[in-house]
């Protein structure tokens, strides 16, 4: 491949990163921020799930559909995508994110008595945990969602792309996490989507952002580093029922 070739093709794909990401945050940051009375919980854990799946099957041929620097350390850790294009995908997930919620912003700033500051759809623990979750727990959990998240998306890639039915793995994944996470502290697993939100929230939820940078990204690196312990590289992949010794259903060989 030339190296114009080369070029148009990030191009694509950094383009793809920002876009993904900045709708991810309109759409599912915002069915929290417009909607979460009417929707509740569940609503918002689908919007953020089907979301993730419609641009998982429009993005995902082209870049991955990372929309997570998460995600993008895992793969780099992984050695599916170089340095370079970790970084450049991860400018584009962050000013994606920040986009997004000025979007975000603008229409929620038109709907009269409706509270953004300090909110906004961010991430928090203590009081602004609906459960009053504590610094240590806020930080384990996630930690464990992520690596959740991060682990499904490197199982069902083989390198970068998202094709076929993966897309549906980690939706399903995404909405997962948020079903047990948003009571407990918002759920990030994502530090661009923690970023943009808390850039415009402002108060607590910018002195309790780093915890939503750090927490994904070492359970990104632990997911990257147990990945590889159940998917051997260049191992044949093996039918489960393969790998069960014939003792255990009575039948010989």
């Amino acid at each position: 491949m030339e190296k114009k070739e080369i070029s148009t093709v990030l191009t694509r794909a950094v383009v793809s990163e920002f876009l993904g990401t900045l709708l991810l945050v309109f759409f599912a940051v915002g069915s929290a921020v417009l909607a979460g009375e009417y929707i509740g919980t569940f609503g918002i854990a689908l919007a953020f799930g089907f979301t993730m799946v419609a641009l998982a099957y429009a993005l995902g041929p082209i870049s991955g559909c990372h929309l997570n620097p998460a995600v993008t350390l895992g793969m780099l850790l992984a050695r599916r995508i170089g340095v370079r294009t970790a970084a450049e995908y991860w400018i584009a997930q962050v000013v994606g994110a920040i986009v997004g919620s000025a979007l975000l912003f603008l229409v929620a700033r038109q709907i009269p008595g409706l509270q953004t500051h300090a909110s906004f759809g961010t991430n928090g623990w203590g009081d602004r945990s609906a459960v009053h979750l504590n610094l240590g727990g806020a930080f384990v959990a996630e930690m464990v969602m992520t690596f959740l998240l991060v682990y499904v998306w490197l199982s069902v890639t083989h390198k970068v792309a998202v094709i076929g039915f993966n897309g549906l793995a980690i939706g399903l994944a995404l909405a997962t996490v948020h079903l047990i996470g948003i009571p407990l502290d918002g759920t990030s697993v994502n530090p661009a989507r923690s970023i943009g939100p808390a850039l415009f929230a402002g108060g607590a939820a910018i002195t309790q952002l780093w915890l939503f940078i750090v927490a994904p990204l070492i359970g990104a690196a632990i997911a990257a580093v147990v990945h590889p312990i159940t998917h051997p590289p260049h191992e044949p992949v093996l039918v489960a029922d393969d790998a069960v010794p014939h003792e255990s259903t009575g039948e010989t060989d």
